[in-house]
């Protein structure tokens, strides 16, 4: 299977499997002009390969969704563990229990899996050296891999010459190495195993290796990773043979600047003179050539899948190899139970942190989300939702205590139970039903046990995990009551709209894009980028009422824009806006507007109103004179408050324009002002308060992230006892993971202002498991309850934040309202 590489987008179907292909002629290697198409093509001509030597095995993938870029300018590269919630029902999956969290993973097993991860720009496949097992677990080790590492001063010549030391030791032992030029400095040898001995007792017997080249042929190879011991010498890495450790896929691309891959050579080559890496079309030429020279270093798989476990064959298998049936009371059943049943549940489930699992009957299993805030009981607040694996039936009447160190290790107790009328479900998109929970259970503290409910899905999150919301319906069934004002039949399942009893109204987000992910760029339009806080006004009565992002009402803090009902030529009218602080070039300043997002003292704010004045820049407009016009097109919103409002003589309230240029030259309109980015607005896209839109779409010219502090290591000498540097992270699911200590941009004050905080929230344990022992030795942990943000240079390998800088700490939302950036 070849895509046409002038195709943009279009449907296809591999081995029986139905995918949509898109942005075929996407360049992902800048230097080379190589495409999407380009990548796909190749992966088909090298899939019997690349099946042959990572079939069965968990897949760690690295994307680089808009390319790799140039020297000058990287691509952004994305690791990701977890399988994509939107990916396929067909891609083979299996669950690995980790310490204290479970990841699913794909394996690739067939073509149509492989073309799916081209399809999403998966560039870099990279497997462990070893398959599933008969139980779903880790099997043994069946390769024993070397990689051959140059440090600095050293090439692939250095490379090739201790693969031919190493080659001589190995056949002593009596394993045969087969050679691979990584695709990117180095050189991978592979010797197969019988499978008898575990992944330990191989990096056991890989590091005496190590240390034994090292030991003959001290000038030329080392066993030790330190940077410092390297220069001039060739690393021979033995970890990768570790069961928790990867290394990329013989015949995978790489994500180099040119299309280079992790090609099998031969040992003539590695003796000769001139080696290098090779290219995709040069493997392609080779594979038909001289077939895989690399096939005995793995063992085929039997038609019937050699032992390891098969694909899962129903929709429990996920469940399964996710938990011990005799650890934990969790009903773990072989089978799944028959289709038919209306059934729901919500559990209250006290585990490292307490959230609601919503699980509704579909097809003999119980679907589910897990929604941290519970199920929402007004209409004008949206709770956000994370789709889980599919649970039993069985679980439907579950309660007790998960034991610790169990996945979801905690109590577990029914929050409510019944039937639910089912109106719509489209799977991994949207579920529209009808709850009919107990007269006593948790539906019914909200007023009544009836409850009409949506559930959408808003698009992917960090680690492979989509988000929805969970939204209560304005329109609700006749037995329940009016839970607000019915809306037109064909909007009722849209995110909440403006209501007229003065209800909160949450704005509508944004996604983060680039250039390249605005389809039809004619049918946009784009806006400035403002630095500063999101603020909805409320316009009634001559009077204004501020609010956050997250609902705090911040009126005092601004009194300079209490004139905004002078401004309009309307008498109420509800607004969405950015208010800014300017720096002494007129560019919006965030660390400037920081000064006067704390404040609560009058005094302190009069007096702050004069050093930092702030602006109010409007962009729109969702209700004007007791008309809501949130189902209107931006473009209709946009003419309409152009004539609504009369921006001030002083600057301070402002209509900015939108930018009458195309995408380009309005990205470098941007840049050259010393800009954020710009909002990139689809021209008839209506306004959904609450939800986040690829509708919007943010480009930003900077790296930036809101974080949740998690703790704070203190300082070095006379600062020993104060605080040093911030830790840090990001929500995942209904989890934190942490991305890094933060401590360059804080200032003496703000870190003094914040000791106190800090202790007052102070508690003995971290809240999220995956800090690094050196940053955690003497971490000081607190609860994840403060937001800030900060400006970082790039994501690492292991999704660290790179070169952090503070930028200032985010009162105007919290940890649910922090979304990944990447």
């Amino acid at each position: 299977m070849a895509p046409p590489r002038s195709a943009r987008q279009q449907t296809v179907t591999v081995e029986g499997r139905t995918l949509r292909l898109s942005n075929l002629d996407k360049v992902l290697y800048p230097a080379t002009g190589t495409t999407k198409a380009d990548v796909l093509a190749y992966y088909a001509a090298v899939a019997p390969q690349v099946i042959h030597h990572a079939g069965h095995r968990p897949v760690t993938r690295k994307r680089w969704v808009h390319g790799v870029g140039t020297p000058e300018e990287p691509g952004q590269v994305f690791f990701q563990k977890n399988i994509d919630d939107n990916a396929p029902a067909w891609v083979p999956r299996n669950a690995i229990q980790h310490k204290d969290h479970v990841n699913v993973y794909p394996m690739v097993d067939d073509l149509a899996t492989l073309t799916w991860l081209g399809q999403i720009a998966a560039i870099e496949i990279h497997v462990p050296q070893w398959r599933f097992g008969p139980d779903g677990g880790k099997g043994n080790a069946d390769r024993l891999v070397l990689d051959l590492d140059p440090g600095p001063g050293a090439g692939l010549a250095e490379c090739a010459e201790v693969a031919l030391l190493a080659r001589t030791i190995l056949q002593d032992m009596g394993l045969e190495p087969f050679p691979v030029t990584s695709g990117s400095k180095g050189i991978h040898l592979y010797c197969a195993l019988d499978g008898r001995q575990s992944s330990e007792q191989v990096s056991a017997v890989a590091h005496e290796l190590a240390r034994a080249l090292e030991a003959d042929h001290p000038d030329l190879a080392v066993s030790d990773m330190k940077k410092a011991l390297r220069s001039g010498k060739v690393l021979v890495d033995w970890s990768q043979n570790n069961a928790n450790k990867t290394t990329v896929s013989p015949y995978s691309l790489r994500g180099r600047f040119e299309p280079t891959v992790a090609a099998p050579r031969t040992w003539d080559e590695i003796e000769g003179a001139g080696l290098d890496q090779l290219d995709y079309r040069e493997v392609m030429e080779r594979v038909v050539r001289l077939g895989d020279v690399l096939a005995p270093a793995t063992t085929a798989l039997p038609a019937s899948g050699g032992g390891a476990t098969a694909p899962p064959s129903d929709r429990l298998s996920t469940y399964r190899a996710m938990r011990d049936a005799t650890k934990t009371p969790e009903p773990v059943p072989d089978t799944v139970a028959p289709a038919g049943g209306n059934s729901f549940v919500i559990q209250e489930h006290h585990a490292r942190r307490l959230h609601y699992d919503v699980r509704l009957e579909r097809d003999g299993v119980l679907v589910s989300w897990a929604v941290p805030k519970g199920p929402p009981l007004t209409p004008s607040r949206n709770h956000l939702a994370v789709q889980t694996e599919d649970h039993p039936l069985d679980y439907g009447s579950f309660e007790g205590t998960i034991p610790k160190g169990e996945y979801g290790g905690g109590e577990v107790t029914i929050w409510d139970a019944g039937t639910y009328d089912l109106e719509k479900w489209r799977d991994g998109k949207e579920v529209i039903c009808t709850l009919y929970g107990r007269p006593d259970g948790g539906l019914a503290r909200g007023g009544t046990a009836i409850r009409r409910y949506a559930l959408i899905n808003t698009g992917g999150g960090a680690n492979g995990k989509s988000t929805w919301l969970m939204h209560l319906m304005k329109e609700q069934p006749e037995e329940a009551g009016a839970a607000g004002d019915s809306l037109p039949a064909d909007v009722s399942a849209a995110p909440v709209r403006v209501t007229s009893n003065g209800d909160l109204v949450r704005p509508m987000l944004a996604t983060l894009g680039s250039e390249h992910s605005i389809p039809e760029p004619d049918q946009w339009a784009y806006e400035m980028k403002w630095d500063g806080v999101r603020c909805i006004a409320r316009v009634s009565g001559g009077t204004v009422t501020l609010t956050s992002r997250n609902g705090l009402d911040t009126t005092a803090t601004y009194p300079e824009l209490g004139d905004l009902p002078d401004l309009l030529s309307a008498g109420d009218a509800v607004l969405d806006g950015e208010i800014v602080a300017l720096d002494a070039r007129g560019r919006p300043d965030f660390a400037l507007l920081q000064t006067r997002m704390k404040l609560t003292r009058r005094a302190e704010i009069d007096a702050a109103r004069t050093r930092t004045p702030v602006r109010f820049m409007l962009f729109d407009l969702l209700r004007l004179d007791g008309n809501d016009l949130t189902a209107l097109q931006y473009c209709q919103r946009r003419e309409l408050l152009e004539k609504a409002v009369d921006e001030a003589d002083d600057g301070h309230v402002q209509v900015p324009p939108a930018i009458d240029a195309t995408l380009e030259e309005a990205v470098g309109a941007s840049r050259r002002l010393g800009l954020e980015g710009i909002m990139a607005k689809r021209l008839t896209s209506d306004y959904q308060p609450g939800a986040r839109s690829s509708s919007w779409v943010k480009i930003k010219h900077l790296h930036t992230q809101e974080v949740v502090v998690v703790g704070w290591r203190p300082g070095k000498g006379s600062r020993a006892s104060k605080v040093g540097s911030l830790l840090v992270a990001v929500p995942d699911g209904v989890d934190l993971r942490y991305v890094g200590r933060v401590g360059s941009g804080l200032t003496e004050r703000d870190l003094a202002e914040v000791g106190a905080r800090l202790k007052k929230l102070a508690r003995k344990t971290a809240p999220l498991g995956d800090v690094p022992g050196a940053d955690a030795s003497d971490a000081h942990w607190v609860r994840p309850s403060l937001v800030g943000e900060v400006q970082y240079s790039e994501h690492t390998g292991t999704g660290r934040l790179r070169h952090p800088v503070w930028r200032g700490w985010r009162p105007d939302k919290t940890p649910s309202d922090v979304v990944v950036e990447l």
